[in-house]
Parts: C-alpha cells; sequence; structure tokens
C-alpha cells in the first residue's frame, strides 16, 4: 500500500512539517486496501471565502472544504494509484478555532486534516447516523496517534 500526498501550500510557512501532516493523512488512509492519492492544499481565508461561496453557496471562510474525486469508477479501476480527491484546509481558521475553543494546536490540525480525509473515503456527517460512523472513525485515527477525542470537553 502507498500513499501519494500532494501538499500545496500557498502561505510563507505552515505551523507543523510537512511529515507530521504527511503521517496524519497517513494514519487516516490506513484502512485503505489499494494504492491512494490525494492533494493537500493550504489557502488564505480570502480564497477561502471564494471556495466556500463557490461550491456551498456560503459566504463566510470555514476550516476546510474536502472534493471526492469524480474519477468515475471503471476507469479508476484502470489505474495504479487511486486518486481520492482534493483537501483545502485555512489555516488561520484552524489557529482562530483552537484558541476560541481552546484546543491544542496540533491536535486540532490533526483532527482537521483527518476529518477531510474521511471526507473523501465516503464519509459525512449531514444526518446523525452517518455522522456518529464518520465520527467513531476520527476517534479511532486520533486515539492511534495518542491525540485524545475531539467531541469530548477534556481535549485541551
Amino acid at each position: 500500500m502507498s500513499f501519494l500526498i500532494d501538499i500545496q501550500n500557498e502561505l510563507e510557512s505552515l505551523p507543523f512539517h510537512q511529515t507530521a501532516i504527511e503521517n496524519w493523512v497517513k494514519a487516516a488512509l490506513s484502512e485503505e486496501t489499494e494504492n491512494a492519492e490525494l492533494t493537500l492544499r493550504f489557502v488564505e481565508p480570502a480564497e477561502m471565502i471564494q471556495l466556500n461561496s463557490q461550491y456551498r453557496q456560503k459566504n463566510s471562510t470555514t476550516n476546510v472544504l474536502s472534493f471526492p474525486s469524480e474519477i468515475p469508477e471503471e476507469i479508476a479501476k484502470q489505474l495504479d494509484t487511486r486518486f481520492i480527491g482534493d483537501i483545502i484546509i485555512c489555516p488561520e481558521v484552524l489557529l482562530a478555532e483552537s484558541q476560541e475553543q481552546e484546543k491544542d494546536l496540533e491536535f486540532h490540525w490533526a483532527h482537521i486534516v483527518i476529518h477531510g480525509v474521511c471526507h473523501l473515503l465516503g464519509y459525512d456527517h449531514i444526518d446523525e447516523q452517518d455522522a456518529k460512523k464518520m465520527q467513531s472513525l476520527e476517534i479511532k485515527i486520533l486515539k492511534q496517534l495518542h491525540y485524545p477525542n475531539p467531541y469530548e470537553n477534556d481535549y485541551a
């Protein structure tokens, strides 16, 4: 099993080394049985507002947007590596959220990166049943990385 993670950084710097970010992605993909590729892009709030407005009709920034691949299954099966999609993250929003919610910044980053990967793998939180499945997977992955449950109040 191999993973290709294309990191695109539009910022001067990130608070974490690329290796840490790749490890969070790999942990989220660890139960995948095939080779996978994804793009992880870090953007300024202005670009995130534009993307959120364009794709979700919300004229505000957000922490993460995920765009699962739309490659038809019959074509995807012929590829050596399956492209699963794109994740867009706004580090400035993550910093503000971690401060407002009194969360450790590294933990919050790990959670949001994993959350984005889960969306690419087909998980969602539109209804309560789906949200529980997705949250359970996130908690499991974070626990393997020695991070606390992000849905409890003792995560700081």
